[in-house]
């Protein structure tokens, strides 16, 4: 009788960790000048696919969730400092990134886009850089492909700290084209009829989720919610809601990944994987 009120106890004990651990609210963030992934909205507060997505993997987890608007350049910082779980901003799988994080498979493909001036000329080929200012958001992928190739193509680069301060540029006239994900140079076209979308850089990348490279246990959790909103519908209707279409049936928004992460990325977990949804 003592050794089964003892180990009732320890029972209820485990379940009580387990539940509190449940509600324990989720960190994560977004760059909120990153139209249409996360904005503000009027009366306050934020928007976005990204937003909508972190939201509904926190339901779907049954915990509460605190989403912090700052720059992209501080939240991989604010990762690996355990001020977030994971980055609810759409973040570009690269491979100089899957060597240091771990990541959820992808949720999007993300290619990378110019936006000019209605007015100016379109950029037909990388070659039409010569002699322009690009203008990138600070920490971005975008940032670092200009570091990459400005000496390639004979091009300037501009930094910033969000990405509506470097489509400003190109309306200024302080840069003649910004580069960003061809998603958000599709909304500031569609909400600004000064600029256009242009020559687009075929990438074969992926949006994910990124951890810390030592939380496993964290990215199969959140990887197996993406999983199972592609298997139901849910990531389709997100997309259909921000962006107008359904997704193509062989993008990654409708691809399940066998294992966890990115194929063909470091950190990829190539062990199938039963889904458990509901």
């Amino acid at each position: 009788m003592r050794f089964s009120t003892f180990a009732k106890a320890i029972i209820a004990a485990s379940t009580l960790a387990t539940s509190a651990h449940a509600q324990q609210p989720i960190s994560t963030g977004v760059d909120a000048t990153f139209a249409p992934h996360a904005m503000a909205k009027l009366g306050g507060g934020i928007e976005g696919f990204n937003v909508d997505l972190a939201n509904e993997i926190a339901r779907r987890l049954k915990r509460p969730i605190n989403i912090e608007a700052t720059q992209f350049s501080g939240l991989i910082p604010g990762l690996n400092a355990k001020k977030y779980d994971w980055i609810a901003a759409p973040t570009t799988v690269t491979p100089e990134r899957a060597k240091a994080l771990l990541f959820t498979e992808g949720y999007l493909d993300t290619d990378f886009q110019f936006l000019v001036k209605k007015a100016d000329p379109d950029i037909k080929g990388l070659d039409d850089l010569k002699g322009k200012t690009i203008s990138v958001n600070k920490g971005s992928a975008y940032d670092t492909w200009a570091k990459a190739n400005a000496e390639k193509y004979g091009f300037k680069f501009d930094v910033y700290d969000t990405n509506a301060d470097a489509v400003q540029a190109v309306l200024s006239g302080r840069a003649s084209t910004n580069l960003a994900g061809n998603t958000v140079v599709a909304w500031a076209a569609k909400q600004n009829p000064m600029v256009k979308t242009s020559f687009t850089i075929k990438t074969g990348l992926v949006w994910a989720v990124p951890f810390r490279a030592d939380d496993r246990a964290g990215r199969e959790q959140i990887s197996m919610v993406i999983k199972c909103m592609k298997q139901d519908g849910g990531l389709s209707a997100l997309h259909e809601k921000w962006f107008g279409s359904k997704p193509p049936a062989d993008s990654s928004t409708m691809r399940i990944a066998p294992g966890h992460g990115v194929p063909n990325m470091e950190g990829y977990d190539a062990t199938p994987v039963a889904l458990k949804c509901g």
